[in-house]
């Protein structure tokens, strides 16, 4: 019984950790490069984000050896910035975009990195556990058409719904205080 229980809380703590089937994380990934702020540019709706505009990702380094994530966004019928804070660390290596984050204590989801700017790390095309969780990423609160029409073509064919991403809005000049 005792090991069955264990077996269960061990399941409930690691179930978030898969991806969906058609997403790769990207190798070489360089974590030196990818820290700092990320704008938000396009995601799919959930309750921890629902209504926030001007979404930022700012990510940096814990003494640990993890990362510190800080996530901000302004909710304009509230009209107060929302912040949350967590911790992320690798998966199966620090030369794989694969990490699994926590805002919750003990539970940890996903979030897999699955195409990057290689060149300038501009653009991060990121998915959590499943085809509900869905972000693109900037380093400015702008991207070129090109590379969201290019998020929207992968996605769908990885099986996203794209018909329900959110185009967020980011204040430009960015206002939101960092």
């Amino acid at each position: 019984m005792k090991l069955t229980f264990i077996f269960a809380i061990s399941i409930l703590l690691t179930g978030c950790l898969g991806m969906p089937a058609k997403v790769s994380p990207v190798k070489e990934f360089d974590l030196s490069r990818y820290l700092g702020r990320w704008y938000e540019i396009a995601r799919l709706d959930h309750s921890f984000e629902r209504g926030l505009e001007q979404v930022t990702a700012e990510y940096s380094m814990r003494d640990d050896g993890g990362v510190s994530v800080k996530n901000r966004g302004y909710s304009p019928t509230e009209k107060q910035w929302k912040e949350a804070e967590g911790k992320a660390y690798f998966v199966n290596g620090t030369e794989e975009g694969y990490l699994k984050v926590s805002f919750f204590g003990p539970f940890y989801g996903s979030y897999v990195v699955f195409e990057l700017d290689d060149e300038n790390y501009e653009y991060a095309f990121v998915s959590g556990p499943d085809l509900s969780y869905l972000w693109l990423l900037s380093r400015k609160p702008t991207l070129t058409q090109g590379v969201i029409d290019r998020f929207v073509e992968q996605a769908e064919a990885f099986g996203f719904n794209t018909k329900n991403l959110i185009f967020v809005k980011q204040n430009i000049p960015n206002t939101n205080g960092f």
